[in-house]
């Protein structure tokens, strides 16, 4: 299981992700839809060790 939990990122003055916060357990499809600049590949290079998260946690 995949545990996002609070996460926030920012660039700048620009906050990407703010408070997210999702499960994804083992055997789940998941789809990041969302308008560009919306964060989804930030929160996968987070979730992947890539991009180190300012508050949250992701197990």
């Amino acid at each position: 299981m995949i545990s996002v939990d609070n996460v926030s990122k920012s660039f700048g003055d620009n906050q990407v992700l703010h408070g997210v916060s999702m499960q994804v357990r083992k055997g789940e499809a998941v789809a990041l839809i969302g308008p560009s600049g919306s964060g989804k590949s930030t929160l996968l290079r987070c979730i992947n060790g890539l991009v180190v998260p300012e508050n949250g946690t992701i197990l």
